[in-house]
């Protein structure tokens, strides 16, 4: 027999308003929790996550070398900039007009602001002429892990973005650089580490 329960123990974190497949969107609103929206805004999600793997490892890493030390700042700045991805991804279709640059929508200002960071570390590495094999070091393999995800998120939003259900202009554009950026980071960390990455076809 099936039987709904009446109530949830006391918590601050469980509802119960999830249980029938719905989530709640930013500004009012359910959609169902395997919509396109949800799943992309999921996705970043992990994708946050996977930034704090690469932190921690990150900061694991400075304290022998300080080299790291900036890498491990911009992995932070980078998981609250993609709170706002996150929160754009969310908010309800009705309430756009409600967004903020920079707090609940992507700004033209990140936008440059990752291709800045982007300039910067890629001047700094010798570029891979073949495909690299995650894994040389904990920070780098985090990082790529976090790059795959994101990648993974940008293709849930091409797929929201044809069907009408996106607004903002730099959304899409931030991800796609970002994640080019999470791969030119993972071998500054490898490279400040003193490892080369590992090629497909050996070192």
């Amino acid at each position: 027999m099936n039987r709904r329960r009446a109530s949830i123990a006391t918590s601050a974190v469980a509802t119960g308003r999830g249980d029938d497949g719905t989530t709640g969107l930013l500004f009012g609103g359910r959609i169902a929790k395997d919509d396109l929206q949800a799943e992309a805004y999921g996705t970043v999600d992990e994708a946050v996550a996977a930034l704090g793997l690469a932190r921690a490892a990150l900061a694991r890493a400075a304290l022998a070398r300080a080299e790291i030390e900036g890498l491990a700042d911009l992995a932070l700045r980078l998981q609250r900039e993609l709170f706002v991805v996150g929160a754009e991804l969310a908010t309800n279709p009705d309430a756009v007009a409600r967004q903020v640059d920079g707090t609940s929508r992507v700004s033209e200002e990140m936008l440059a602001g990752i291709e800045a960071e982007l300039a910067h570390w890629e001047s700094l590495i010798e570029m891979p002429r073949e495909f690299i094999v995650p894994g040389e070091t904990d920070a780098s393999a985090a990082l790529d892990f976090a790059r795959a995800t994101l990648r993974r998120a940008e293709r849930r939003m091409v797929g929201l973005q044809r069907a009408g259900r996106l607004t903002g202009e730099w959304l899409v554009p931030y991800v796609n650089r970002l994640a080019d950026l999470l791969w030119v980071l993972a071998r500054a960390a490898e490279k400040a580490e003193d490892h080369s990455a590992t090629r497909v076809r050996g070192k």
